[in-house]
């Protein structure tokens, strides 16, 4: 198990119970109480846990917050979008993929398929990817953000400038027909900006909870997408306006 996968299946089995011990880690894990640990001395440090005596509890809320701690945030719904999604992506394409736990389900699901091109600036999707030796993986330069993980500023977007992508998935923390897609950060924006103008298709991932919300940095107005993919529990008025919009719209059941 590498060791991304390792903090997942912890950061998923804490937020679940509330909180967990060294022991109960250890044999969830197959791995040695050193290990875990380890583990969760690092997670602590991240602000994804916190580190008790003998464990670890779920730690406190942030808008930001690292793609290990957000994996396990409403997963049923962000798989069923990705399927979604995929099911949209030609075999063989050029796919660009922007960070997010939702994003990242999506390259799990390319990989499994087969041979393709990713090119991402997310450094969780990049490690996942790494192993698939089908996978053409193109990772973009810059500015590591910590609470993200992903590579974001002007090396970024000069490098997707040279890049073509057949399809590109981007990952929001809101998306409204009035304000269009928008994030937290405003680098991270720009970069996300340069993702939509390499892509020759568009399509927004986002679970029901981010549709008609708005954040602090505008990645891209609504008319720039072509298809967004969310789940039922989307309010019902937010997705007609973004329909009306011009965005195709597929709403997949709250598993």
């Amino acid at each position: 198990m590498l060791r991304t996968e390792r903090h997942s299946r912890i950061v998923e089995h804490v937020v679940a119970q509330g909180g967990a011990n060294v022991v109960e880690l250890s044999d969830l894990l197959h791995v040695s109480p050193a290990t875990v640990r380890r583990d969760l001395q690092y997670l602590d440090d991240q602000r994804v846990l916190r580190r008790t005596h003998g464990g670890a509890v779920a730690g406190e809320e942030y808008d930001e917050t690292p793609p290990v701690r957000r994996a396990g945030r409403a997963r049923a719904q962000k798989r069923a979008i990705a399927e979604a999604a995929v099911e949209l992506i030609p075999r063989g394409a050029v796919v660009g993929l922007t960070g997010g736990t939702t994003t990242a389900e999506v390259a799990r699901l390319l990989a499994e398929r087969g041979p393709l091109t990713i090119v991402t600036n997310a450094l969780d999707i990049a490690a996942q990817l790494v192993p698939h030796t089908e996978v053409s993986l193109v990772v973009v330069g810059g500015h590591a953000r910590s609470r993200t993980w992903e590579l974001v500023g002007p090396a970024a977007e000069k490098a997707l400038a040279e890049y073509h992508t057949d399809v590109t998935v981007l990952g929001v923390d809101g998306v409204s027909a009035a304000h269009g897609c928008t994030t937290h950060d405003q680098l991270e924006a720009s970069t996300n900006r340069a993702f939509v103008t390499s892509g020759e298709t568009v399509l927004v991932v986002a679970d029901g909870s981010k549709v008609g919300r708005a954040t602090f940095a505008r990645i891209c107005p609504a008319g720039d997408v072509d298809h967004l993919i969310t789940d039922e529990g989307a309010r019902g008025g937010g997705l007609d306006a973004i329909a009306a919009a011009g965005v195709h719209v597929t709403t997949v059941p709250v598993p």
